[in-house]
């Protein structure tokens, strides 16, 4: 190990004894992974980290992304020191009610913080979308959005299912502006990793095409510098092993119960003593705060070389400038629901099908959107003629093949969401988005615009039968807080659907589309359709209402003319999206599901959930069954018979 200067190893003890501090008096968290980091984190931080704790939107900043979320303060205690806006009392509040400190880094919540990051293996797998994201802005506008992108990953990010997935991806495409330290400290909560862990991590990752440094000394600041410098270098992904000591420096170093929980007093004034800190808690001398100061000075400097080279490519490509701003913003072109397709009431047309029709108009309209799906391409329709494939060698392609993964495919869209002048959709059938619920909620939590296209949505699914036919996704998705839920009636639903979606940007939104083919309806009504509920058929006199989602809506509205010949007027609602209906006024959504009147919903998945609108439910309490899909829904009893019975049902006649 080479010899640190005082100045450093001071530095690095605040992070450390802060964290201590953080946890104890909190007496909740996770004290032993910053402690065993602090060293590797410091020499990132102060030395290769390009960001502007003045200005954490800097576009071109260096991402950091501390997927071992758990040890948080290690990532609260750097922004502090680097001078964010993270005043010391919110140290103290760690953990509390209200603090900027929770007890997992969540994005637009504390300043600096790039992810939510807490569920292992998320970090590390959104990260991959944030290279991908600077790879592709790079091919468009050049070296003015270059960075790299840096995640603090541990054991359990490694053993997460989705890391390897996204790993695997990262390696495919070469992403070399992504560098992970891996904190290979062999501890978990369990007891040493080697009680589940005893795979060679390092040459799984030399197999999947990374750059690998092995066996970094923690402590040896030197060691971690060559490699991260070596890493820079290498046109790959780069993994570094670092050898850390969770709880370095307390009397519980190196064991697991250095993983989480609060020290209690004696060890933590053992700590001190170890470590040489004499000061008390939450007190950090003023030569690390002029230590760190170098970052602030450091990153204001970039960023002003920075401002001077866009500045210069703003006068040599002012229309790319404005793009760039336009994008950075989130803005759409001017006249976008023009450009929609129209589609003929009568024709029939599985809305999967016209989601790709409506994509055909919408990608050469809004560069800003990148599509992907899960090996399922044919099957989505989410990638149009016309576009190219994200490769490491064709960067500019706006297709991202992510094979048979969906949960990295959920985790690396919202990677290049956050970048804000990306939006990224991807495809996969409906049931397959248990697969990826993680990422999805994230992205709910996080706010990113990233669009979910689910196709496949219902028993209609037909001969590939009960595993492949989606009756609960639906509503557990609705269940997701912040994730707008749209379940188009048909392909003029569908096109409006995709307008609401791009024009959300403060969370996802989830497209869940017919496999099979649905007839293009007449009263369609766009305002409608954007605010989640419309009348779709009114009848003189309702005596009831039925509502429905998807392919359900034509399906009322025949059992509508059934009722009609008998003198039985009802009126139909189509309900695509709940979330966007629950944003209306009381006013609105009572004049279209008016109070007095009983009401019928009709949806080809469980019924839970529908109590909130409907006083009897058409609906799924069982698996679907294996059959041609007509022949499914009318066994399963989805016929226009049967809700015309229902609804007679309802009223007693």
């Amino acid at each position: 190990m080479t010899q640190t200067t005082s100045v450093a190893r001071l530095s690095i003890n605040a992070i450390r004894m802060l964290a201590l501090d953080a946890v104890e008096q909190a007496r909740s968290g996770h004290p032993g992974m910053p402690m065993g980091m602090a060293p590797a984190a410091y020499v990132l931080w102060t030395e290769f980290l390009k960001h502007n704790p003045l200005d954490p939107t800097w576009p071109a900043r260096d991402r950091f992304v501390l997927s071992a979320g758990h040890g948080s303060m290690l990532l609260y205690a750097l922004l502090h020191l680097s001078g964010y806006d993270l005043p010391m009392e919110e140290l103290r509040r760690f953990r509390q009610w209200g603090s900027k400190t929770p007890g997992h880094p969540e994005y637009g919540h504390t300043p600096g913080v790039e992810v939510t990051t807490g569920p292992l293996g998320q970090g590390i797998a959104t990260a991959v979308g944030m290279a991908i994201a600077e790879r592709k802005l790079v091919a468009e506008f050049g070296e003015i959005a270059a960075h790299h992108t840096y995640v603090i990953a541990s054991d359990g990010d490694l053993m997460e299912g989705v890391s390897a997935e996204a790993s695997s991806l990262a390696g495919h495409l070469g992403l070399g502006k992504l560098i992970v330290l891996y904190d290979d400290n062999g501890v978990s909560i369990d007891g040493s990793t080697a009680l589940a862990f005893t795979e060679d991590p390092l040459r799984r990752y030399e197999a999947y095409g990374w750059h690998v440094v092995p066996e970094v000394d923690g402590e040896d600041l030197a060691a971690v510098r060559s490699a991260l410098q070596e890493a820079q270098a290498d046109p790959r992904p780069s993994l570094i092993a670092v050898r850390s000591i969770i709880g370095y420096g307390s009397p519980l170093a190196g064991q697991p119960k250095a993983h989480s929980d609060a020290m209690g007093p004696e060890k933590v004034a053992a700590t001190r003593e170890t470590l040489g800190w004499p000061y008390p808690p939450f007190e950090v001398p003023e030569e690390v705060y002029a230590d760190f100061r170098r970052v602030r000075e450091r990153g204001q400097e970039l960023q002003a070389a920075w401002q001077a080279q866009f500045e210069s490519f703003a006068q040599a490509h002012p229309e790319k400038a404005a793009e760039f701003h336009r994008r950075m913003s989130q803005r759409l072109p001017e006249g976008l629901e023009a450009h929609l397709p129209r589609f003929a009431p009568g024709e029939r047309m599985a809305t999967r099908a016209a989601s790709g029709k409506v994509l055909e108009r919408l990608v050469p309209l809004l560069p800003e959107l990148v599509g992907g799906s899960a090996d399922l391409t044919p099957s989505n329709n989410t990638r149009t003629p016309d576009m190219q494939d994200f490769t490491r060698d064709n960067p500019a392609g706006r297709y991202i093949r992510y094979g048979v993964r969906e949960h990295a495919m959920g985790a690396i869209m919202n990677g290049m969401a956050l970048s804000k002048a990306l939006r990224p959709y991807g495809g996969t059938f409906l049931v397959f988005s248990d697969y990826m619920r993680p990422a999805i909620r994230l992205a709910a939590l996080m706010g990113t615009p990233t669009i979910f296209v689910f196709t496949h949505d219902s028993i209609a699914v037909g001969e590939d039968g009960p595993t492949h036919q989606p009756v609960e996704q639906l509503m557990s998705l609705r269940a997701i807080p912040n994730l707008w839920v749209i379940r188009p009636a048909d392909a003029g639903e569908t096109a409006v659907a995709w307008r609401v979606a791009l024009e959300r940007t403060a969370g996802p939104t989830a497209l869940v589309l017919t496999r099979q083919p649905v007839p293009v309806l007449e009263g369609v009504r766009p305002d409608g359709v954007a605010r989640g509920g419309y009348v779709i058929a009114d009848a003189e006199g309702a005596r009831a209402v039925v509502v429905a989602t998807g392919s359900e809506v034509a399906l009322a509205l025949e059992a509508q003319g059934l009722l009609h010949k008998e003198g039985i007027p009802v009126r139909v609602v189509s309900l695509p999206c709940w979330e966007a209906f629950e944003a209306q006024t009381q006013a609105y959504r009572e004049a279209v599901l008016p109070p007095g009147l009983p009401v019928l919903a009709v949806e080809a998945g469980v019924p839970l959930g529908w109590e909130r609108y409907a006083t009897r439910v058409v609906g799924l309490d069982r698996f679907g069954a294996s059959a041609p899909f007509a022949d499914v829904y009318a066994k399963l009893g989805f016929t226009k018979e049967r809700v015309a019975a229902e609804v007679r049902a309802m009223l007693g006649v």
